[in-house]
C-alpha cells in the first residue's frame, strides 16, 4: 500500500511539473495576428530565424504491460493521454538555438498496471535515441519515471 502511494505521489507530482512546464496561455480577448513563427525543440519551423540547428534524433517512448494505463511524455511538447498498452510514440526531434548548448529533457511517467498479485506497480519504460535504449524504469521495478537529456 506504501509503496502505490509513493508512486500516486511521485506521478502527481511530475504532472504537475510538467504540466506546468511549456504550456500555452489561452487568450480570452479579442482574436490577434499571429506571432512569426518561433524555432522548437522538434527543429526550426518554416520562415523561423533559427540560425543554429543540431542533427535530427529520432526519440521513442515506449510504456509495456497490457490493458490500459495513462502516460504523460515530454518530447516536442507535453502529452497526457490514456492510451492502450503496450505503447510506443516516435517523435523526431532537433535541438535549435541555445538547446544545442543546455540540452533538452525528455521523459515517459508510465501509468500503473496490476502486477500477477493484483497489486497496482508502474509500467516498464523505456526511451531510445537513434535506435539506442538510454532510459528505464528496470522493467517497472523503479518508481522513476524514464527521463534523458537530449544533446547534440
Amino acid at each position: 500500500m506504501r509503496k502505490t502511494a509513493t508512486l500516486a505521489i511521485t506521478l502527481l507530482a511530475a504532472v504537475s511539473l510538467l504540466t506546468g512546464c511549456g504550456s500555452e496561455k489561452k487568450d480570452a480577448g479579442p482574436a490577434k495576428e499571429p506571432a512569426a513563427p518561433s524555432a522548437s525543440a522538434s527543429g526550426a519551423a518554416k520562415g523561423s530565424t533559427a540560425k543554429n540547428k543540431g542533427v535530427p534524433h529520432q526519440v521513442v517512448f515506449e510504456v509495456g504491460g497490457t490493458g490500459a494505463a495513462q502516460v504523460m511524455w515530454n518530447g516536442n511538447s507535453n502529452h497526457f493521454d490514456q492510451v492502450a498498452l503496450p505503447w510506443t510514440k516516435t517523435e523526431s526531434m532537433q535541438l535549435v538555438d541555445a538547446e544545442l548548448k543546455v540540452g533538452v529533457t525528455v521523459s515517459v511517467v508510465p501509468g500503473s498496471v496490476k502486477d500477477a498479485d493484483g497489486m497496482l506497480v508502474p509500467a516498464p519504460c523505456t526511451i531510445k535515441v537513434d535506435g539506442k535504449q538510454v532510459a528505464d524504469n528496470q522493467g517497472g521495478k523503479s518508481a522513476e519515471l524514464c527521463k534523458y537529456k537530449l544533446t547534440d
